[in-house]
């Protein structure tokens, strides 16, 4: 991609001791409007770009939240499909809108944008709020959200701070310290305050992430090809490499988990996850860790565990396979277990758990793991599982 990058004037004034940055107006207005002509001819054709409706660009958020642009575009057009407005998803049930989402990961922002739906209907007659307050005040939606949101769809003037321009701003001013403490973004929100048209702020933001998204990159920035490199503090000192600073590298913890699919006849048992645990709404084979060693030990585990999470007796445990994956700060080895049911020990609530046929786990929302095992039925229907 190659881009002109302009004669630029450069940020004349950045005290960091008193946390204000400051352009003058005549600089301001070339940013802008550099800015603005890079995304006219770069940016990217996304689908909630063709649209000024709130609810539809609150969705795609959401969505963006953590997630890469490639993955939404899947998602949106699929979800927006079955819930085009905001009383069809208030008025869907938390199962089918997780179902929806199944694959996108961090649930909770689904699970949010449901009871946000609810609130906006109660209390807002079905129309997605305009004031940024009411906005903020509806649950998932923080200062950023509601900033875009708003400028995005109504050409609000509200400023915007994510990571692709806490990115962005951090280079521009050549600032060293953590963006993300509480100095840092006192001064990034002022920055992008000051540095917002009165007019067309909505894509103006959307210039921004955009420039942090395609070329200010985390690792080797594009600089060549940037419209605002001649404001770019860390560009004229190179330090675009170490500006802004490196996050504390994450201490993963390893954990050993079982999956166990217990088949009655034809059916599977699956149980719902409660909101304190990991896929909170979502329904999932029996789960948990697990620390024995030796055959026996392990059998006597799987046993006692899925007992006491279920209130059924399996038989004798056979592995099917093993899946590792990650999730947060955690790297897990899960291995999957196929056994038969035996007999209720104890009864647990009916809406907790159920037995369900094969060709019906696609109704039900799962995790990436829990759909991974839903595709195992040759080797799970035709274990033969030793007596117990």
């Amino acid at each position: 991609m190659r881009m002109p990058s302009g004669n630029w004037p450069r940020i004349i004034a950045f005290a960091l001791g008193d946390n204000v940055a400051t352009l003058e107006a005549t600089q301001r207005q070339a940013f802008r409007r550099q800015l603005l002509r890079w995304f006219d001819r770069y940016a990217r054709d996304l689908p909630w770009r063709h649209t000024s409706d709130p609810y539809s660009i609150w969705v795609s958020e959401i969505m963006l939240q953590q997630t890469q642009v490639v993955t939404v575009e899947r998602y949106y057009h699929r979800f927006l499909d079955r819930f085009p407005d905001v009383q069809s998803l208030a008025s869907a049930s938390e199962e089918d809108v997780l179902l929806l989402w199944e694959g996108l990961g961090y649930y909770r922002r689904a699970r949010s944008m449901h009871r946000a739906a609810k609130q906006i209907v109660e209390l807002f007659d079905g129309r997605f709020p305009n004031k940024f307050s009411d906005v903020r005040s509806l649950p998932g939606i923080g200062k950023y959200t509601a900033g875009a949101i708003l400028s995005i769809a109504l050409d609000q003037r509200h400023p915007i701070l994510e990571a692709n321009t806490i990115r962005l701003f951090s280079r521009l001013l050549g600032y060293r310290g953590d963006p993300l403490d509480r100095e840092g973004q006192q001064l990034l929100w002022q920055f992008a305050d000051q540095i917002l048209p009165r007019k067309k702020v909505g894509r103006f933001n959307q210039a921004l992430m955009e420039v942090g998204s395609l070329v200010c990159l985390p690792h080797d920035p594009q600089c060549h090809a940037c419209p605002v490199r001649g404001t770019c503090k860390a560009f004229e000192s190179g330090l675009q490499a170490t500006i802004p600073s490196h996050k504390k590298k994450i201490s993963y913890e390893s954990l050993h988990e079982a999956a166990v699919i217990v088949r009655r006849g034809n059916k599977v048992l699956l149980r719902r996850c409660r909101s304190d645990e990991r896929w909170a709404g979502l329904w999932d084979f029996p789960r948990f860790e697990i620390t024995s060693k030796g055959a026996a030990n392990r059998q006597s585990e799987l046993r006692r565990k899925t007992e006491e999470l279920t209130g059924i007796d399996i038989s004798l445990a056979q592995n099917i396979t093993t899946i590792k994956h990650g999730v947060t700060r955690y790297r897990i080895t899960l291995e999957c277990y196929a056994a038969r049911y035996v007999a209720h020990k104890h009864r647990q609530r009916r809406s907790t758990q159920k037995w369900v046929s094969w060709s019906a786990l696609s109704d039900y929302p799962l995790s990436v793991t829990g759909r991974k095992i839903s595709r195992l039925k040759g080797p799970i229907f035709a274990t033969q599982q030793p007596k117990s």
